[in-house]
């Protein structure tokens, strides 16, 4: 049914994602439910078990708190501040125990879901990586759970939980992110068209224009370059946990128009929060 004029309408997230947020923090929970050492490392990380679950409670609560309409600085966008950020906050928090934090990433999953169906459609939100909506946030509250969730479940030697559906709901964090994680060092004086494909239909366009970057959700219409990669490996590479020339020599990316030798760069043009 749809609203009447003047009436509050609330609840902002798409179809799928509220699930996808629930279920990403249920599936994590379920990795670490009677995990007696956290101290076991992180495959290409300086944290343990216990420091990346926690990580994973404490940002729940972060954009729980968020999405209700809370102010919270944390960092400035920067990777580098988000890092300094992170380790501030971990070293504030003893909890290492994984039951604990199993049953806080659920309960603070579930508490931004209360919080946007509280909300009204209208409005924006003000993250670490800049003002989203509430969809957005959502959207990114999925993403930052599923790069560290893949993290534990690799520690703990358990299949990961990230698939095609909740890939394709990270595409609107991940469009409004890109802009703001350029790599102007590498990206100075470049003048290039990028369209993005998933398997399976899901695409946007990454446009550059000497250096000025702008993403959107329609490819544009001359593509010099399109890259066509398998959806789990195209978030394990955004989120920094997968090389992109091992994905192209395992055929996982392919490459084609006028000029295909953009593609090895574009990974390269961004730096990973």
């Amino acid at each position: 049914m749809a609203p009447v004029a003047g009436q509050e309408v609330r609840g902002t997230l798409p179809e799928g994602l509220g699930d996808a947020i629930r279920d990403t923090a249920e599936e994590i929970a379920a990795l670490l439910r009677g995990v007696a050492d956290t101290g076991v490392p992180v495959p290409g990380s300086e944290w343990s078990v216990g420091a990346a679950a926690a990580h994973l409670a404490q940002a729940n609560e972060l954009m729980a708190d968020i999405a209700a309409g809370h102010e919270r600085s944390y960092g400035d966008g920067t990777a580098r501040s988000l890092a300094e950020a992170n380790e501030r906050a971990l070293a504030e928090f003893d909890e290492r125990a994984a039951d604990p934090l199993a049953g806080m990433i659920v309960e603070h999953a579930a508490a931004f879901i209360e919080a946007v169906d509280q909300r009204t459609v209208e409005g924006t939100v003000f993250t670490p990586l800049g003002p989203m909506s509430r969809a957005e946030l959502g959207s990114y509250l999925v993403a930052h759970m599923l790069g560290h969730g893949y993290d534990l479940a690799r520690a703990l030697g358990r299949p990961h939980m990230i698939d095609r559906a909740r890939v394709e709901l990270t595409l609107p964090f991940l469009i409004t992110a890109m802009p703001r994680v350029v790599d102007t060092a590498t990206t100075a004086g470049l003048t290039a068209r990028y369209t993005i494909r998933l398997w399976g239909g899901a695409r946007f366009g990454v446009t550059f224009t000497d250096g000025a970057v702008a993403v959107s959700a329609q490819p544009p219409s001359r593509p010099d370059c399109t890259i066509l990669t398998e959806p789990v490996t195209f978030l394990l590479m955004a989120l920094g946990r997968c090389e992109p020339w091992g994905a192209m020599a395992r055929g996982r990316v392919l490459t084609w128009g006028r000029k295909p030798w953009l593609a090895p760069r574009f990974p390269t043009l961004f730096t990973a929060p």
